[in-house]
């Protein structure tokens, strides 16, 4: 995955709303520096291309994922993952996955084992896969012959752990994020949740090597387990997410024209704490009466989706998943990205979003400080609705002000 057109690169420390005044320009340059790791200097990408190019003349590669869809962020990182590793000379990849509704990149393979559909039945065969002694008998012997596998989740850490003890392959766990069990209101969920987290730290640890997404990332799996990792920002494809799209149809399509439009999009699940942006949103709204929120996923908890709706007006808008081809032009329909989630190893719309040359906004944590670039976005302090519906009102009035001094030009 290598650096120059067509990707991202990642400049580290977030600007903190603390380090601002409490008007910062629409794109404020000062931030507060943290020491930088190794791993986040060139150095890093230089390890990174070592970690990725292989000696032998062919190298077959299995790329492991749940599921392969553009609704969730990981899978959008296999398929970048796996491109890459394709366009590298002699290299074989195959993506192993559970279920999938899109294609791999041209020249991958794509292998589907298959799971129940049923919410409640999905989550069960999840957690006791080891003990799916005819799905293991079935897929472990079609990992043969491949030189490494990148697990990127449980259960296929588990196969990965297989082939490695069976054949010798060697096993690279990609560390993403676990969200924690408090998150969620459900006994049942949050018990499912520590559960699969245990599992899946408990079959990282028997890696060959790991690979974390962030400093942070990397940082709380050292905590966790003892295992040290090696940082490898998710990049994007800036030949699809860049400043010059023209959102246009985005608005003409729901009936928006100059309104003021708050984006967010991923994931409709309560990990993502959307209940806390329409909250904030809200306020935005006492001083901006005509803004909008567009709120771009796929819902996962019926339970969570109904509630936002209930706690919603007309100016929130639900528009469902949206196709990755279609998603640069929802960045470049909106005036500013925001997100109050509070558990977040990376955060990739954070990046697409920068990319497409809007402002974001989002809370204090996790990997924050690295993913917002200097000059583009602003952090609230964690939990602080107030503050960030603040910083989100700050650049709609800015984005405002620049609309009427350019009309009266």
């Amino acid at each position: 995955m290598g650096s120059g057109k067509g990707q991202l690169r990642l400049s580290q420390g977030g600007v903190r709303d603390e380090d601002l005044s409490a008007e910062p320009p629409i794109f404020p340059t000062f931030r507060e520096e943290r020491p930088v790791t190794e791993t986040e200097t060139d150095r890093g990408r230089e390890m990174q291309h070592a970690m990725h190019v292989f000696d032998a003349p062919t190298t077959k590669i299995a790329i492991m994922c749940n599921s392969f869809s553009g609704s969730a962020g990981i899978d959008r990182v296999v398929a970048w993952q796996a491109k890459n590793l394709k366009s590298q000379s002699g290299n074989y990849v195959t993506i192993f996955t559970l279920e999938q509704d899109i294609s791999p990149p041209d020249g991958v393979n794509i292998q589907v084992m298959g799971i129940p559909q049923n919410f409640t039945l999905k989550r069960f065969w999840r957690l006791f896969f080891p003990l799916n002694f005819i799905k293991i008998v079935q897929w472990l012997p079609m990992l043969k012959g491949y030189d490494v596998i990148y697990s990127h989740q449980y259960p296929l850490n588990w196969l990965a752990y297989l082939a490695k003890k069976r054949y010798g392959t060697k096993y690279i766990y990609y560390h993403h994020h676990l969200d924690p069990p408090e998150v969620y209101e459900e006994l049942l969920q949050r018990i499912y949740v520590k559960v699969l987290n245990f599992l899946t730290l408990w079959s990282a640890k028997r890696a060959d090597s790991a690979i974390s997404i962030s400093q942070y990332s990397r940082e709380t799996l050292l905590k966790e387990i003892g295992l040290d990792s090696m940082v490898i920002y998710n990049e994007i494809d800036t030949d699809r997410f860049h400043p010059d799209i023209d959102g246009s149809r985005v608005r003409h399509k729901y009936g928006l024209y100059d309104e003021p439009m708050i984006l967010y999009v991923g994931r409709i699940a309560p990990s993502k704490r959307i209940h806390l942006l329409i909250k904030a949103f809200y306020i935005v709204k006492k001083a901006l009466p005509d803004a909008k929120l567009m709120i771009v996923g796929k819902e996962l908890f019926d339970n969570y989706y109904e509630n936002l709706k209930e706690i919603s007006d007309d100016s929130v808008i639900f528009t469902g998943y949206v196709s990755d081809e279609e998603l640069p032009y929802y960045y470049a329909a909106c005036d500013v990205y925001a997100t109050a989630s509070l558990w977040e190893g990376f955060n990739l719309p954070l990046v697409e979003a920068q990319a497409c040359g809007k402002p974001v906004v989002a809370f204090d944590i996790g990997a924050h400080q690295e993913v917002v670039k200097p000059g583009m976005g602003l952090l609230a302090p964690t939990n602080d609705i107030a503050r960030l519906a603040q910083l989100i009102q700050t650049f709609l009035v800015r984005r405002q002000a620049r609309s009427v001094q350019s009309g009266n030009t």
